[in-house]
């Protein structure tokens, strides 16, 4: 008889993103649900990774991470932003960002401490916590705005508060946080023993000629942040899971404690290839550039349709306002979506802790020029 034992998360399930990615391969639909590229990485870093296995570089490499690679995320850390980290004890590689922020939270949260996460939010997050003995704190982001309540954040600081998770570009919404805003986040922080996790995975999907707002931009947010990106997003290879983490030393090093034993280590050809790769900033400099031109494809594409167009000042994301399409809630749509027209999308209601459903849906607009025409061909006959 097989033993039976309590459940460490009872209340998680398959995410919506297999369950629509199922439905969308079951029906053959275009797939702008799960949120990766159908298109290749540049062959330059496909050629890096390769030497890099011929050169002999198969076996393990520092706990650390390639020190190369810390060297060269580091270096841009500090061209972008003007903050220093130091690669040997502040910039850790990490088998992707998901991987980095069970860390992160494994490392700091003991039982019964809270952790703000600002909803909607990755889903990672709080099953994290919940792994960690810890407890999620929700608080809305603004409906609508998706701008940060800070009000509400303040009031829900506690002495148990340990951490506070924030992302921008923000997964779902595709908003950015302003300077503004992240000044009024220091300033909120400063009188706090709270440390904050900084998810900025999409940090080179900045458009309109905005900026992305590091947390290492601002000192009173660098001192106690835990910056977290990845190079899957960054370079098309989600697939590798090679993600960094940058933090003060003293938050380092206890970080690394677990991350030892959690993964140890990350393979090493990804590492040396990304090392020699990032020599040149082109890739992700443009970046930006890239991504806003099958932004505006897909919603030039989108011009004839029902769906309102939601703002997208960062990530590969568009939310849309599906009230002039349909009545029915957005999860039902996402179905109904796929079966009917052929085209998966998200609920954003599944990024909420309480189902929240406001009529709105969200699109991957990583996708070949192709990809997105034919979607938009689709949409139009809502």
């Amino acid at each position: 008889m097989t033993p039976t034992f309590p459940s460490k998360l009872p209340n998680v399930g398959t995410t919506i993103f297999t369950v629509m990615s199922a439905l969308a391969a079951e029906h053959k639909a275009v797939n702008l649900g799960q949120g990766f590229p159908d298109f290749g990485c540049d062959p330059k870093l496909l050629d890096a990774v390769d030497n890099a296995m011929r050169a002999g570089h198969n076996q393990y490499p520092p706990m650390t991470g390639w020190p190369a690679l810390r060297e060269a995320v580091a270096a841009k850390i500090e061209a972008a932003h003007g903050q220093h980290y130091d690669a040997a004890s502040e910039i850790t590689i990490t088998a992707g960002a998901t991987q980095a922020i069970l860390t992160i939270i494994l490392a700091t949260v003991h039982t019964g401490d809270e952790v703000i996460v600002l909803d909607p939010c990755y889903d990672s997050y709080v099953p994290n916590i919940e792994l960690a003995g810890g407890v999620a704190v929700r608080v809305p982001l603004t409906p609508g705005s998706f701008r940060p309540d800070f009000a509400r954040i303040a009031a829900a600081i506690t002495p148990r508060t340990r951490l506070l998770i924030i992302n921008s570009p923000h997964n779902p919404s595709a908003t950015i946080w302003t300077d503004a805003e992240m000044r009024q986040l220091e300033a909120l922080l400063a009188p706090t023993n709270v440390m904050l996790v900084s998810d900025e995975v999409y940090e080179h999907m900045v458009y309109d000629g905005a900026q992305h707002l590091s947390s290492a931009r601002y000192p009173g947010l660098a001192e106690r942040a835990f910056i977290v990106s990845s190079f899957g997003k960054t370079f098309h290879v989600t697939g590798w899971k090679v993600g960094t983490v940058a933090a003060p030393a003293a938050l380092t090093a206890e970080f690394r404690k677990v991350h030892q034993f959690n993964v140890f280590t990350v393979n090493t050809p990804m590492q040396a290839g990304l090392a020699q790769y990032m020599q040149d900033p082109a890739p992700y400099l443009n970046l930006s550039a890239f991504y806003q031109a099958k932004r505006d494809l897909f919603v030039q594409g989108l011009a004839g349709s029902r769906l309102k167009i939601l703002p997208t000042a960062g990530t590969y994301f568009v939310c849309a306002d599906i009230s002039s399409v349909s009545d029915l809630n957005e999860a039902e749509f996402c179905q109904w979506l796929v079966r009917e027209h052929g085209v998966a999308a998200i609920p954003l209601s599944a990024f909420y802790g309480n189902g929240f459903d406001q009529r709105v849906v969200r699109f991957c607009f990583a996708k070949k020029d192709e990809t997105l025409i034919a979607a938009t061909e689709r949409l139009r006959k809502l």
